[in-house]
């Protein structure tokens, strides 16, 4: 098959990681695998690297034009983020290609309900990457596949845990950590006021955060000052393959109000970190069956406790890490989900050739 793989973000997070994995593992499973990607983003630059042709726009309007030229040229198109699905489903008219939307967010449907019933009405399949990203499909009749997203094995680094650990003057601690952007849906705030209450109790204990700055981060940086905590609560910002240092952590906390999947929570598990979260959408079912510790949207005191319980019950939390590692290997391998992805693609297009 020739597939075109589209995601319109600029930046480097879950979304973007996950098309990249898809076309990698498509590509190796012998398929003809192309990108259309922002034309300053993250994710054109490392396709690249990773050998795709890689085509390019900068805007809604641009992404459509490009799909109305050239998108006869595919077997499928897949359209990874939200913002691109419209203009994909405009051009059809032009390149008369079949196409399956991922869906990855769990955030209710917004005012418009109108626009995205009929834009996912037109996509040939619907896919969730959760149970909870697929509630609002099924509230409005639509029946989507549920296709997890998937996490590669990856290789812890000691040279740069190592020198994370010397860069801030970190030997001897025990570190919990995060890694999301300081964004309102991650809620970073309840993150560091349950750091705060952890403190309290640890004198070792030190938390690290890696994410890109956002709309959160003068909340945060506020609530860093207000409780004191500038050496205790070290916002790191972004860091290209961040885990490699899950190692370096004792616990790996998850605070979102929204999350389709949590794919970092994933990478903590495969790293045999054990997991503290919130309860938000498919954070449940990623932690299921005693994977992690779950608690409330926005309950600091709910999250401090399950954070000192696993600091303070090192043996336990280590059987919680193994458990959970073996269920992140089993159920979400990258290319398990990248053939799904493929029965997909055959299942739309002999669908489409039935109908002539």
């Amino acid at each position: 098959m020739r597939i075109l793989q589209i995601n319109t973000e600029r930046g480097w997070r879950g979304g973007e990681r996950q098309t990249l994995l898809t076309a990698v593992s498509q590509r190796k499973l012998g398929h003809a695998v192309e990108l259309l990607a922002h034309t300053e983003g993250a994710l054109a630059v490392r396709a690249r690297q990773a050998g795709f042709v890689v085509h390019t726009a900068r805007s809604g309007v641009g992404f459509g034009a490009w799909l109305g030229r050239h998108g006869h040229g595919f077997d499928v198109l897949h359209a990874q983020t939200a913002k691109v699905v419209a203009w994909a489903v405009l051009s059809a008219v032009l390149h008369r290609r079949p196409i399956v939307f991922s869906r990855r967010t769990s955030f209710p449907v917004g005012a418009q309900k109108w626009a995205t019933r009929w834009k996912w009405s037109q996509v040939a399949q619907l896919v969730a990457i959760s149970e909870a990203a697929a509630e609002s499909p099924r509230a409005m009749g639509f029946e989507p596949i549920v296709i997890p997203s998937a996490v590669p094995v990856v290789v812890p680094d000691p040279a740069r845990i190592e020198l994370l650990l010397e860069q801030h003057h970190l030997q001897g601690k025990r570190l919990v950590g995060t890694a999301a952007a300081l964004s309102p849906e991650k809620d970073p705030v309840t993150l560091i006021r349950a750091a705060a209450v952890v403190c309290q109790t640890f004198k070792d204990v030190v938390f690290v955060h890696w994410g890109a700055a956002g709309e959160a981060s003068a909340a945060a940086q506020t609530c860093i000052q207000e409780l004191n905590l500038s050496e205790r609560y070290l916002l790191l910002g972004f860091a290209s393959g961040v885990e490699q240092l899950y190692p370096a952590l004792a616990v790996f906390v998850m605070p979102s109000r929204f999350e389709a999947l949590g794919s970092s929570v994933l990478d903590a598990m495969m790293q045999h970190v054990p997991v503290v979260s919130t309860d938000a959408g498919g954070l449940k079912e990623t932690l299921a069956n005693g994977r992690g510790l779950l608690g409330p949207v926005g309950d600091v005191q709910k999250m401090a406790a399950n954070i000192i319980r696993l600091l303070s019950q090192p043996e336990a939390a280590g059987e919680m890490a193994a458990r959970s590692y073996a269920e992140v290997i089993a159920q979400y391998d990258v290319d398990q989900m990248a053939q799904r992805y493929l029965d997909v693609y055959r299942s739309v297009i002999d669908a489409r050739t039935l109908a002539g």
